[in-house]
């Protein structure tokens, strides 16, 4: 193993206030502890989850904040008890570094239900410090919540994987809803919606994309396979598609209507939110009633599930679309994100940016 540090300085790209602009920002973490894996970042994805807690959307925001939660890294140090991770592997951290392992989520290895699940940012470790995510040239995690990345698999590819990958597997799982000729539909293409077409076609399914405009059509059937486009403002079309889907993947992050989604579904049929609204959705109750319909939510995956996933894309030969970027760019990415303006999902190549060199001088808080 790598020799155990004491506390160490990081560097980082923060957010300081709710305006969401990132900058350099020096801190330190916690000393190697037992069952700690240190990671030296390569790669980090960018979630629209970041731009919600950079910019205080859900109003719990804690600054300095130093997003990312869709790490990619080499191993260069583990404690004593570390039995999973070895310096040199290439390893994965997600959305959560903490539970409490004692819960029914826990137990039944979902941590991410757990109400003392810690936030891999914007949260607070069990040592009292605040946790900083993978915008920054390290992290250190309990060996728990870090998932090697499969040979095969190219570090900046497996990046969204760690979240948007595994929230669209995790559901379609759960639920039963992988066997092959099932018909899925995929509400909105962006970097949940294009793994989610991609993954539902890995399973066998026919995948029906269904977006607000016919702008995205040629991507979704030319580019990423999609075998069906319904533009859900046609109302001509979104009545022949009645009844003919088993599932719905919702993936859209703003308040919509649920009521003319909920008429595509099959009896027995499920639409399975996975975007982060703060705001009531609604719909009559005889759109449920009249076809044993139901409307649920996952959220993430676990760390099994995470694995899993990464395992069935190097088996099915699945990767995300990607635009990598350099740390220096994280803010432009950030405003083309939040208008949508990427296919599918950027990636800051963290280690190629040198951002140790960029955060001389920068203070520190």
């Amino acid at each position: 193993m790598g020799s155990l540090a004491s506390e160490r300085t990081v560097v980082g790209w923060a957010a300081r206030d709710a305006t969401g602009h990132l900058s350099p920002y020096t801190y330190t973490v916690r000393e190697t502890g037992p069952e700690d894996v240190v990671v030296k970042v390569l790669y980090c994805g960018i979630c629209h989850t970041d731009i919600h807690q950079a910019k205080n959307h859900l109003g719990a925001s804690k600054y300095p904040m130093v997003p990312g939660h869709e790490v990619v890294g080499e191993v260069v140090e583990v404690g004593p008890e570390v039995t999973k991770h070895r310096v040199g592997d290439v390893v994965g951290v997600g959305v959560i570094i903490g539970c409490c392992r004692e819960c029914r989520p826990c137990k039944a290895n979902v941590e991410q239900y757990c109400n003392k699940r810690i936030w891999s940012y914007n949260d607070v470790y069990t040592d009292g410090r605040p946790t900083q995510g993978g915008f920054a040239s390290t992290m250190i995690v309990d060996q728990k919540f870090v998932v090697p990345i499969p040979a095969g698999l190219a570090p900046e590819q497996a990046a969204p994987l760690l979240c948007a990958g595994v929230t669209v597997y995790s559901p379609l799982k759960h639920f039963g809803l992988t066997a092959p000729g099932l018909r899925g539909g995929i509400l909105g293409l962006g970097g949940v919606g294009h793994m989610g077409v991609k993954v539902a076609k890995a399973m066998g399914h026919h995948v029906t994309v269904i977006s607000s405009s016919s702008r995205k059509r040629a991507e979704a059937m030319d580019e990423l396979g999609a075998d069906a486009y319904l533009v859900s403002s046609d109302a001509a079309a979104m009545a022949a598609a009645a009844d003919s889907l088993d599932y719905i993947i919702d993936t859209v992050p703003v308040h919509h209507p649920l009521e003319p989604y909920l008429a595509l579904l099959r009896l027995d049929g499920k639409h399975v939110l996975l975007g982060v609204i703060g705001e009531p959705l609604s719909f009559v109750s005889p759109m449920v009633m009249l076809g044993r319909k139901s409307v649920t939510g996952s959220f993430i995956g676990s760390v099994d599930e995470t694995a899993e996933l990464l395992r069935f894309c190097v088996d099915k030969g699945l990767t995300s679309q990607i635009e990598v970027v350099k740390m220096g760019y994280v803010n432009e990415a950030l405003e083309r994100l939040e208008r949508n303006d990427v296919r599918y999902r950027f990636v800051v190549d963290v280690a190629g940016s040198n951002i140790e060199a960029a955060a001389a001088g920068a203070p520190g808080n």
